[in-house]
C-alpha cells in the first residue's frame, strides 16, 4: 500500500493503519532499534511504541515521509530506552561507541531557550554539512551516526575493508568538526 493511503488510514482512525505500516516498515523499524539496543525483545516494544505513537501523532501531524517519520520515533524511543538502561556507562556496545565518537563534535545542552535556539542552529549546521557530503560520504555517516550501524556492516554494504571504513569516519567527524568551529559552534 502507498504512504498517502496509509496516512489517510491513520487520519480515518482505521485500526488497518496499523496494520498496513507494520507490514510495510515493520522490519526497517526493527532494525533501526536492534542497532541501537541489540536486544530483539527491546526492539520489538519499541516498535510497538513506534505505532501508538504514530497513532497517536496522526492527525494533526501529516507526515511528508512516513518511513522517515517512523524511523525518527523508533530511534528516539530507542535511543530513550538505552539512556534509560545504562544511566551509568557498562560495557563497550555500539550505541555507546557510536555517541562517544561524535561526543567531542556534538555535546548536549539544557532544555532552556537558549539551548533550543542551538539545537536548531546545529540542525541547519548539520543538515548543511550533510548536504555538502558526496552521495556515498553521506550514506556511510548517516548509517554509522544516525542507524548506529556496526563499521563492520557498513564496510561489507560499500565494499570497504573495516579499516577503510574508519578512516573515512574519522576524516568525515574531522570535517564536521571543522565545519561547526567555521560556523561559530564551540566544541
Amino acid at each position: 500500500m502507498q504512504d498517502e493511503k496509509i496516512i489517510d488510514l491513520y487520519w480515518a482512525r482505521s485500526q488497518q493503519a496499523i496494520t498496513e505500516t507494520g507490514a510495510k516498515y515493520g522490519r526497517y523499524c526493527r532494525t533501526v532499534a536492534w542497532n541501537i539496543l541489540y536486544s530483539d525483545l527491546d526492539a520489538e516494544e519499541c516498535v510497538n511504541d513506534t505505532w501508538l505513537h504514530a497513532w497517536n501523532a496522526m492527525p494533526p501531524e501529516r507526515p511528508r515521509i512516513l518511513k522517515a517519520f517512523l524511523g525518527k520515533i523508533t530511534r528516539n524511543l530507542a535511543l530513550n530506552r538505552y539512556e534509560k538502561e545504562h544511566a551509568a556507562k557498562r560495557g563497550g556496545g555500539e550505541t555507546e561507541l557510536c555517541l562517544d565518537e561524535l561526543d567531542g563534535i556534538l555535546s548536549g545542552s539544557g532544555d532552556d531557550a537558549a539551548a533550543a535556539v542551538d539545537r536548531m542552529a546545529l540542525t541547519a549546521a548539520l543538515d548543511r554539512f550533510l548536504g555538502d557530503l558526496k552521495k556515498e560520504e553521506r550514506q556511510i555517516f548517516l548509517q554509522r551516526y544516525w542507524y548506529m550501524c556496526p563499521v563492520r556492516e557498513i564496510a561489507e554494504r560499500f565494499g570497504y575493508s573495516e579499516s577503510k571504513t574508519k578512516m573515512l569516519l574519522l576524516r568525515l567527524r574531522g570535517k564536521l568538526r571543522v565545519q561547526l568551529e567555521k560556523e561559530g559552534f564551540v566544541l
